[in-house]
């Protein structure tokens, strides 16, 4: 679906398929909007809005990511392209002193191209340049490849009877999608979903780092699990060490990074709600578990109160969450909201991000204001 998770696809996924209708409340929602507000469509008819950054005067830019292009909307919803370049995937983008930074790249997950990502920022005036090489840093030292994924203590002969292409377990493997992106003065982050990592590219020379490397996300098989994914039975009551996919990153007024992760395998409600978000200490020396049970989380936001405002590609719209308690409360209702960012009291989302079977794309820009609380 997104191709950041296509290594750790190890499970079939059996259930809501893209673009379809999102589904119920997960990890105790309160239902609707915050504020009963329902959201205002700002523009339509784009192409995968996988990512968007808000910037001045109500504008916002968004990464089509499916067309290879990034798009200002005005705060009259008028469309103006950045750039274009459909050999390219275009992911998170984020804006600071009227420049753009955004990811591109090529080659992740089942793509048989050659590994390629980096950083590319557009000045006022339209000048580009890049920073950062993704790939070269996976490349050489492969940022999870202690991490071991998989089945932990099947019965004996159990490995015997999985599925001739599933591995009992395995290691990370060289992968690299940068994804998701947050500014500093000095430092960039990344959120690369194929390393499973965070990296972080010095903004004056691009030399390119990883900072953390996130840890496998465990699921208890269940009966129904085991039989809609063609599994035998032993496996049931085993666990299963899932890729933690990065899918955003964010700066906390505690200088810690907030990391969205999918979990690997079906992102889809299939297996229930399994997304998490960690914090990783900015020297990479600490990560924290901060948020789970979050249903598909691809987009972060940060209050300045500490809330955390995720976009949940395959529940319920955009959830605010408690950074205490961990309680989630949907603001913002739409389908297959991709990504989310605040503006003061108003927070945009991209909605409508996947492609349904029938028509042209026609993915959006929504937002809602909220009540200050």
């Amino acid at each position: 679906m997104l191709a950041t998770a296509a290594t750790a696809a190890v499970f079939l996924s059996t259930g809501t398929a893209a673009g379809a209708a999102p589904g119920g409340n997960a990890g105790g929602n309160t239902a609707g909007n915050s504020g009963g507000k329902e959201p205002v469509v700002l523009t339509g008819g784009l192409v995968g809005p996988l990512h968007l950054s808000a910037g001045r005067h109500g504008s916002v830019t968004v990464s089509e990511s499916f067309a290879g292009r990034l798009t200002r909307v005005d705060s009259a919803g008028s469309q103006q392209v950045l750039y274009e370049n459909p050999d390219w995937s275009v992911a998170g983008n984020a804006q600071r002193d009227g420049s753009v930074y955004f990811l591109e790249s090529q080659g992740a997950g089942p793509d048989p191209a050659e590994l390629a990502g980096h950083i590319r920022i557009i000045d006022e005036e339209g000048h580009q340049r890049t920073l950062g090489d993704f790939a070269a840093l996976e490349t050489e030292h492969n940022a999870d490849q202690t991490n071991r994924y998989g089945f932990r203590s099947l019965p004996d002969g159990c490995a015997a009877q999985l599925p001739a292409d599933m591995p009992e377990t395995y290691k990370g493997e060289i992968d690299s999608h940068p994804y998701g992106i947050a500014l500093t003065e000095e430092t960039i982050y990344v959120a690369d979903a194929g390393a499973n990592s965070v990296v972080s590219v010095d903004a004056g020379n691009g030399k390119t780092k990883t900072v953390a490397v996130l840890p496998p996300r465990p699921y208890k098989i269940t009966a129904d699990a085991a039989a809609s994914n063609g599994l035998p039975d032993c496996v049931v009551g085993s666990t299963y060490d899932f890729e933690p996919v990065p899918t955003d990153v964010a700066v906390g007024h505690d200088g810690w990074l907030y990391v969205t992760t999918l979990p690997g395998g079906p992102e889809d409600p299939a297996l229930g709600a399994r997304g998490a978000i960690f914090k990783v200490s900015p020297d990479g020396d600490e990560v924290e578990l901060v948020a789970e049970d979050i249903m598909s989380p691809t987009g972060l936001a940060l209050a300045d109160n500490g809330d955390m405002y995720v976009a949940s590609l395959f529940g319920d719209g955009v959830l605010r969450i408690d950074p205490d308690s961990g309680d989630q409360t949907v603001v913002l209702a739409a389908g297959s909201t991709a990504d989310v960012d605040l503006r003061g009291n108003t927070v945009y989302a991209t909605a409508n991000a996947l492609p349904g079977p029938d028509g042209p794309p026609d993915g959006q820009v929504v937002y809602v204001e909220l009540h200050s609380h």
